[in-house]
């Protein structure tokens, strides 16, 4: 029988429990959940025989060293900003750590300490990073292997509603906070297209939004997702004229979410008329009247303005965008708006009051790898990989499964033996990858593969 393996978790949001649920397989792994408020921390580990919970705060640099020195392995499902300090922590105690999140500069400088340690420290094991390196990385690697070029490389991978579920205007849904969603529409956008860099201002994003063809069922669009420059070299795909990663979203999304950017809405300064030190009642149509900067309130009048803003010219488009506006109730004065301090949280949490699963609504996640090769004998094809999978009615989300079980499955491994490769790693190598991919089937996890 194997010897007992003690499993730190930091974080137990969503994520979390499909991650901790899959661990537990094992008798042998003993996990401790850790969060600063002890009761989420608490509510999770009860549902699980071999779970404990404590209550740390990761800012406590002594508190931190020493529950990480007490387990054989630390998961950090926190903050990106506080891998660093975590991973500082492990090296200290030559104990390994998984994450799922893009190697930082901050995390990436420890790599030579790490490796002196003698630790792994796996990253990027998630869905979108994670899920994602495996299947490109198995077909980049086929084609190489086989004498041939990949001409082009696009991949786009989405977290939505199953369509039964994408019943609003924006054809979205959340499970947790909306900020993240609406500070990313703000990022800028870098790729090759055409063997020509192409850069994108965060505030032209929702325009270069253009359809994606995966399955004839989904009306789907994408755009980029920040620096995918960069994925020439990180591929070892030289040839590759264009090189994009980006984001899927339903139609219609892109144009509404400008919409809400033109009306000023992504502004994250504090104001005092917003603030809940502000006693008096704020209906939306005040909120409105007041980003907009307008003499009056009147709902008829902001919606006016507001259709003034909507970029496109499609006539349809521009009628599902103000009714959109008015599903909102962005300009009504009876909805009274929670007041969060700034713009854009004042409309998060309005989002989040209309926008959140319901019972028994699934999600879902589509990634599509896509090739444009050509062959050692000259031939050319084109070469798809399409991931899809819904999540489970009143149980795990598609998202939070597709991030909690690749992470848990190289945690399993590294605990085993499997992986070993120190440092700070991404899953980039056949020697770490493929020991994922092959037991992410039997977690109803695949990617269905087809030349055309």
């Amino acid at each position: 029988m194997s010897a007992q393996k003690n499993i730190l978790l930091l974080g137990s949001g969503f994520v979390a429990e499909p991650c901790l649920e899959y661990l537990q397989r094992s008798g042998n792994n003993r996990v401790t959940v850790a969060c600063r408020g002890i009761e989420k921390a608490q509510e999770l580990a009860s549902k699980y025989q071999n779970a404990t919970a404590i209550s740390l705060d990761v800012e406590n640099d002594a508190a931190l060293e020493a529950a990480v020195a007490a387990h054989d392995l630390t998961i950090s499902l926190i903050p990106y900003t506080q891998h660093a300090r975590v991973i500082k922590a492990a090296i200290k105690a030559k104990k390994h750590v998984v994450t799922t999140s893009y190697i930082s500069p901050a995390m990436q400088e420890l790599d030579a300490a790490a490796r002196e340690a003698g630790i792994v420290c796996m990253n990027e094991i998630g869905l979108d990073p994670g899920i994602d390196h495996l299947y490109a990385l198995k077909i980049i690697n086929e084609v190489r292997d086989q004498g041939g070029k990949i001409l082009s490389f696009e991949s786009f991978c989405g977290g939505l509603p199953a369509p039964e579920a994408s019943n609003n205007p924006l054809g979205y849904k959340f499970s947790w906070s909306a900020r993240g969603v609406l500070l990313a529409l703000r990022n800028n956008a870098r790729y090759w297209q055409d063997g020509k860099l192409v850069e994108i201002q965060g505030k032209d994003l929702m325009d270069s939004a253009r359809p994606i063809f995966i399955y004839p069922a989904f009306a789907l669009v994408g755009y980029g997702n920040r620096d995918s420059s960069h994925y020439r070299e990180r591929y070892n795909i030289p040839h590759a004229e264009t090189c994009v990663r980006g984001s899927l979203r339903y139609q219609g999304f892109p144009e509404f979410a400008k919409t809400l950017v033109n009306m000023g809405f992504l502004d994250d300064t504090p104001r005092e008329t917003l603030s809940a030190a502000n006693t008096a009642d704020l209906p939306w149509n005040k909120v409105s009247q007041l980003l907009l900067g307008h003499s009056s309130d009147n709902s008829d009048e902001l919606l006016k303005l507001i259709e003034a803003k909507i970029d496109t010219q499609d006539p349809e488009i521009r009628k599902r965008i103000i009714h959109g506006i008015k599903w909102l109730g962005i300009t009504s004065p009876k909805v009274m708006a929670s007041k969060r301090g700034t713009y854009l949280d004042v409309l998060c949490a309005r989002l989040e009051d209309l926008m959140m699963y319901g019972e028994g609504e699934r999600d879902m996640i589509i990634l599509q790898h896509k090739f444009e090769v050509e062959n050692k004998d000259g031939s050319h094809n084109t070469r798809t990989s399409v991931t899809l999978m819904y999540g489970e009615p009143n149980g795990f989300s598609a998202m939070a499964k597709t991030v909690g079980v690749p992470c848990a499955i190289a945690t399993q491994l590294i605990l085993d033996g499997k992986l070993t490769a120190t440092g700070i790693v991404a899953p980039m190598t056949p020697d770490i990858y493929q020991s994922i991919m092959d037991l992410l089937p039997s977690e109803g996890i695949n990617a269905v593969e087809e030349t055309l």
